[in-house]
């Protein structure tokens, strides 16, 4: 009887500790949310605390990251007419997340590599979880816009072009100051950074878009090599 005792035991103590640890996890979870509303706010040391004292999850950036694509697709099948005009009937939701989702992991990944040549102390990392927070005054702005846009008149759209415009600008500041804050630079340094980040970006999908059709003109080759090969054993 203790026998079994002694091994049913283990078992529920695993099980338990499990219990605790998926719990302990999703209040991280949570938190590492919450504090989005901090890092918006409160930029600088946000930021600092986000990396540094680990503050902020990549399940929290994912998520950040995946409702910014939400919202972007929102914005353009829900937006009124008066403000956007898109023809939804050709919107793609995929292609449309691709779209954004693409540009951005090559952003971080370029900043990551030009900063590691100059003493960035930001990881790949730290850098794409910076960005997926600095996304959060987009996602809290532009939602409430898409109901307004349908209820706004034309006369008063110029408080929803102010409100779009004040979104994306929050946006880049907290770009620019994370960024500033994951590798320690300075404002010039960060500023100058920016823009090689645009260009190594830039280098990257010139190289990716021609790789692509390097490897698809080498399939097409090879293709029609293995038609015409059938062909006249035929």
């Amino acid at each position: 009887m203790s026998f079994g005792k002694s091994i049913s035991n283990p078992t529920a103590a695993d099980q338990a500790l499990k219990a605790e640890k998926r719990k302990a996890a999703r209040e991280r979870y949570f938190r590492s949310l919450r504090y989005g509303l901090h890092v918006i706010t409160h930029p600088f040391d946000g930021f600092w605390d986000l990396i540094h004292e680990k503050r902020g999850t990549m399940a929290a950036a994912h998520t950040f990251l995946l409702l910014f694509l939400i919202t972007r697709v929102l914005k353009l099948m829900l937006t009124s007419f008066q403000f956007i005009n898109v023809p939804i009937q050709y919107i793609n939701v995929f292609e449309q997340m691709g779209s954004l989702a693409f540009p951005f992991i090559i952003l971080c990944l370029a900043n990551w590599a030009m900063t590691t040549l100059f003493d960035g102390k930001g990881r790949f990392r730290d850098i794409y979880m910076a960005m997926c927070y600095a996304l959060v005054p987009y996602i809290l702005i532009q939602l409430p816009l898409i109901l307004m846009s349908n209820i706004l008149t034309y006369e008063e759209g110029s408080f929803y072009q102010v409100l779009m415009t004040f979104s994306i600008i929050w946006c880049v500041f907290l770009v620019f100051t994370g960024l500033m804050e994951v590798h320690d630079y300075g404002p010039g340094k960060t500023i100058i950074f920016l823009f090689v980040t645009v260009i190594g970006a830039l280098v990257i999908i010139f190289l990716l878009l021609t790789f692509f059709s390097l490897l698809s003109d080498a399939a097409s080759y090879f293709i029609s090599m293995y038609r015409e090969i059938v062909f006249r054993l035929n």
